[in-house]
């Protein structure tokens, strides 16, 4: 049975911030998979909510504007980070959320869930996972990608064939628990100097 210092802090990041997107969808659908494992306890921070100052900015006011999104990430075992594509990468919002962070994401797991048009976002996806390893982080090798996202749900934002995905993301959120328990026990035994 598993305690509640066992279960693995999760922070979703949904990624874009542009009027319209179809990245809550994406989220509630995500939002709902780790809620139902008892070895997950999720947190969101969303670029389109979070009030991030430009990366050149590195004034008082700036720097406060991050309170309420750094802890978020500071205190996540790991990370699941939802992207769209935007020409052919991922969204400057996205960028800059990572960009104004450092030692959050370092020696952390971080999965990555991609939406989009015929690519389903994967061009975005291998973008990421530069940057996080540049960052020192380990993102996860399975992934989860809607191909046409928007056909694949309905109306009322349920898949329409939630099969493929669901089997998806058991084996990504499976794989980020493994790395997260193992990056955490690390953490804790042999502080990560990088």
């Amino acid at each position: 049975m598993k305690t509640a210092t066992d279960a693995l802090h999760v922070t979703v990041v949904v990624g874009s911030n542009r009027h319209g997107r179809f990245g809550p969808v994406v989220a509630d659908w995500l939002l709902d998979r780790v809620r139902d494992r008892d070895d997950l306890v999720p947190d969101v921070v969303d670029v389109a909510a979070a009030d991030l100052p430009m990366s050149f900015d590195r004034t008082p006011q700036a720097t406060a504007a991050l309170a309420e999104v750094t802890p978020k990430l500071a205190r996540a075992d790991a990370f699941v980070v939802l992207t769209p594509e935007y020409n052919h990468s991922f969204p400057a919002g996205l960028k800059n959320l990572i960009d104004w962070h450092y030692a959050e994401w370092r020696a952390k797991p971080v999965a990555l869930v991609s939406y989009g048009g015929i690519s389903g976002g994967l061009r975005a996806v291998e973008h990421l996972r530069q940057v996080f390893a540049e960052l020192h982080a380990v993102t996860i090798r399975d992934t989860v990608s809607f191909h046409h996202a928007g056909a694949a749900f309905d109306d009322t934002g349920r898949l329409k064939d939630p099969s493929g995905p669901d089997a998806a993301a058991k084996a990504m959120l499976d794989q980020l628990t493994w790395w997260g328990r193992a990056l955490r026990e690390a953490r804790q035994r042999w502080p990560y100097e990088g």
